[in-house]
Parts: structure tokens; sequence; C-alpha cells
């Protein structure tokens, strides 16, 4: 499990249906409590109480030659011996240096920095230069080299809107499903074709969805079905949703709870 780390600051300021531990919540999330009043400068700069520095100490720009291509990533944490892997996939028109930003997104990527870096585990964010098989080799890439050095970890990774693409190839990639703990997409995409993969008819890659009500790039209610028509075929897959009411786009990525999804998805594997 992960230990605590401003948990009071972080945790869902409150639920409209469902308790946290559900599968499917919806989440009080108010733009004026939430980003008005936790930002210094409002989706810019949060207050620094949200914000600890302590992983700058082992921040590294590094690059990886992999499948002909640069990997171009950043990384924190001490890889050898880590007992968890967090990426951080972004999605058009990002890089890997939005998922290291300390203070955008209220704070939220400096607090997985931080409960990587306090818990012995690594977290990484790369540039995506192609958001399909290709990119998802980058990924894949960088799971397998730092696995070498960690092989009790698994891997967790995170995707933000068209990063999903990526998620969804990586899932149905028997290889790259195999060293991953977990998936988390935040209004992010859907793939039907996953439902008909060996990944998941085994059961064993829980799958967290975050998504705002008010999203304008990829429909709620869209994701909604997939997952409904994802429990349908499989009741007890290991899978959540949280529906951030009046969220927008980037609201999933600012408000997911890091420490809760991850513990349950240790919780799922049995890690």
């Amino acid at each position: 499990r992960l230990e605590p780390f401003k948990d009071r600051l972080f945790s869902y300021p409150g639920l409209l249906a469902g308790k946290a531990d559900d599968p499917f919540v919806i989440v009080d999330y108010d733009k004026r409590r939430d980003i008005h009043r936790r930002d210094k400068v409002w989706e810019r700069e949060v207050y620094g109480e949200y914000v600890s520095m302590k992983p700058s100490g082992s921040q590294e720009d590094l690059t990886l030659k992999a499948n002909g291509r640069t990997i171009s990533y950043m990384r924190v944490g001490e890889p050898r011996g880590a007992r968890s892997i967090v990426i951080y996939v972004h999605g058009q028109g990002g890089n890997r240096f939005q998922g290291m930003n300390d203070v955008s997104f209220g704070g939220n990527f400096n607090r997985i920095k931080n409960l990587m870096v306090r818990n012995a585990g690594i977290y990484m964010t790369l540039d995506v230069k192609n958001f399909d098989a290709r990119g998802a080799g980058d990924v894949k890439a960088l799971m397998q080299h730092y696995m070498r050095q960690a092989p009790q970890a698994r891997a967790y990774v995170a995707c933000g809107s068209m990063g999903g693409f990526l998620c969804w190839e990586l899932a149905r990639d028997s290889g790259a499903a195999a060293m991953m703990g977990g998936m988390l997409l935040m209004g992010s995409t859907w793939d039907d074709a996953f439902l008909s993969s060996g990944t998941f008819r085994g059961g064993r890659l829980p799958i967290y969805f975050g998504h705002g009500s008010w999203d304008e790039v990829y429909d709620w209610k869209k994701q909604a079905a997939f997952y409904e028509r994802l429990k349908a075929r499989k009741s007890d897959y290991p899978a959540r949703f949280a529906l951030f009411e009046t969220g927008t786009h980037g609201t999933p990525i600012r408000m997911t709870d890091w420490r809760l999804i991850l513990n349950w998805m240790f919780a799922a594997t049995g890690r």
C-alpha cells in the first residue's frame, strides 16, 4: 500500500453518488473550490501547501534507444529494486514535461511523484511521437528496461486524452499486459476490441476510468456505455469509473485520487 501523502487535500472533496471504494462513483467537482480556491494562478500554479519538492532530488531527463527509435523521457525515484512503476502518457499537444509539472493540474502530478518516491517506486513521463502501435512500443520498451532492474515491480500506465490509444494498444498486447498491474484512463478513449482480447478474458488488468461530465472531447456517456458493456460481459472484472460532475476534459488529471486508485489496483492483483 502507498502510505498517505496530503490525503486531506487530494481525496475526493465529496461524492454525489456511491462510496469511495464503489465501482462507480459521481464526484462532487466544483470549479470555484477545486480551481479558483486551490490555484494561486488559475490552471497554472497551485498554492504551495499542495506541493512537496522532495522528488526533485532524483528527477532526471533521459533518453532510451529501443526499436530503432530514441525515446525521450523523465524519471523520478530509484529504479533498482523499485516496488512499482507509474508511467504517464500525455495526449495530443503534450510532452514529457506536462506530467512532471509540479504546480499545474492542482499539484496532482506532484502528488504522484511524491507517492512513488516515498514508497520505493518510480514515476516516468515520455514524449509521445505517435498515437499508435509505435508509441505503445515506446512505452513497452520503458517497461521492459526498468523491469529488468526491478523484476518484482509492475507498471501502472496512466493515459490522458488521446494517450488512451496507447493504453489500449498495450492492454491488447499480451506481453505488455503481463508487465502491467493496472491502467488509468483520464478523460480518454474506449476500445471495443479489448473485449475480445486475451487480457480481458483473463480479467487480471484493473482499469480505472475517470471522466468529466462536461467533457467536450470524449463524451462521458460513450465511455460509461463501454464500461457497462465490459461489466455486462464479465461482472467481476476489476474496473472502476469516477464521473466528475461538471468536470471538463482535463478534470480527471486534476482530481483523480492517485493513492486511492493505485491501492485498489495493488489489492485487486494481490500485490
